[in-house]
């Protein structure tokens, strides 16, 4: 049950996002599920083996390539769907920004312990 409360959250942090950030642009809420869906095994599988392969980069950058890695999933996630649409890097990052901080406000909410 969890699991799908995650996944119907995260579609709604991603349609949320479609909305604020400007060259992002969603069908609707199910292509929001879709598309986080797709995001979230995109990064556990492609962004896993990325991560590894970029953990020296990563720990000189304090991070900033596991973000990086993350806008590119998402930028693999808008080329694999044509109802879920990106202008380019930069909506991809502000939308990786208010996606992240969307879900935190849900875990804070809902009282999650990360």
């Amino acid at each position: 049950m969890r699991l799908i409360i995650e996944i119907l959250l995260m579609g709604l942090a991603f349609f949320i996002g479609a909305k604020l950030v400007p060259g992002v642009s969603i069908d609707g809420y199910g292509s929001a599920i879709i598309a986080a869906i797709l995001v979230a095994l995109a990064n556990a599988t492609i962004g896993f083996i990325l991560r590894l392969l970029t953990f020296p980069v990563n720990f000189l950058t304090l991070g900033l390539m596991s973000f990086i890695i993350t806008v590119l999933m998402i930028l693999l996630v808008d080329n694999m769907m044509t109802s879920f649409n990106t202008t380019g890097f930069l909506a991809a990052a502000f939308l990786a920004i208010v996606v992240a901080l969307i879900k935190a406000v849900f875990g804070a909410i809902a009282g999650e312990k990360e």
